[in-house]
């Protein structure tokens, strides 16, 4: 069996599938576990640093993915950016991002392990994605650390698994290169797939979520008491302020047949 077409011609397409049809799965039938089960109410101090060191640094390591595979090198050096100077931007940027993101999931897998009724609320799932995340992150940032102290090596991803992943848009994957990368990436991009696979049946779910309709809800509405009149609105029910011609108007319709009502009981 030739492990490279499996590996980088078919695998590709089974984790992607896994990814698509997992997450359709998961809204039609799991709606109210598309979230992240939030346990701030248990714990906020720890939550506090590792949240925000966690996420703002994955953003940064997603950006620098998308820019490193997306953007061919031919690209770059056209606006001037040689490769010596895109590499010292990259690891720069991913050295940082990369060890805030591992310090940010260190504190909160810290804070599960050791908040009593977070431990109790962290499930087999909850587990297995800790773990392959962690390898993630690890893999990645090893892939750095070899790169900057590693023997120099005249084929970088660049020339290897950035062929290789656009190439999997065109449904014609470029194996070739991607046999031609180091030990290293090869593992790292191994664990990324693993980690996407398993991304629809676990927690980190809710980063596919954007609360769009938040921006088209209705108002809340908050009764004021200082006898001041309320602005009235021409807009359709359910969206007019409290004191309203409509509001009155139904409020007083309710407050009548609650008087019938009444009436008849005695």
């Amino acid at each position: 069996m030739n492990w490279d077409v499996v590996l980088w011609g078919i695998l590709p397409y089974v984790m992607v599938a896994i990814l698509v049809g997992g997450l359709v799965w998961r809204y039609r039938y799991d709606q109210f576990g598309w979230t992240t089960r939030s346990s701030q109410l248990y714990e906020s101090r720890l939550l506090r640093i590792g949240s925000p060191l966690f996420h703002f640094g994955i953003l940064v390591v997603i950006v620098g993915h998308v820019i490193g595979l997306v953007i061919p090198k031919a690209w770059t050096e056209a606006v001037g950016v040689s490769e010596e100077m895109y590499h010292v931007v990259a690891l720069g940027l991913g050295s940082v991002a990369g060890i805030a993101t591992l310090v940010g999931v260190g504190i909160l897998v810290y804070r599960r392990r050791t908040t009593g009724p977070v431990f109790a609320a962290t499930t087999k799932n909850d587990k297995t994605m800790y773990v392959v995340l962690v390898a993630a992150i690890l893999a990645g940032l090893s892939t750095t650390l070899i790169s900057v102290f590693g023997p120099h090596e005249e084929v970088t991803y660049r020339d290897t698994v950035s062929p290789w992943f656009r190439s999997l848009f065109w449904f014609q994957p470029d194996i070739a290169s991607m046999a031609e990368a180091s030990f290293a990436f090869k593992l790292h991009t191994l664990i990324g797939m693993a980690l996407f696979i398993i991304w629809p049946f676990t927690r980190l779910v809710h980063a596919f979520t954007a609360p769009v309709q938040y921006l088209f809800r209705p108002y809340i509405v908050y009764r004021s008491r200082d006898g001041r009149p309320v602005p009235t609105s021409s807009g359709r029910r359910g969206w007019a302020p409290i004191g309203t011609p409509d509001r009155e108007r139904d409020r007083g319709r309710r407050r009548g047949r609650s008087d019938a009502g009444s009436t008849t009981r005695r």
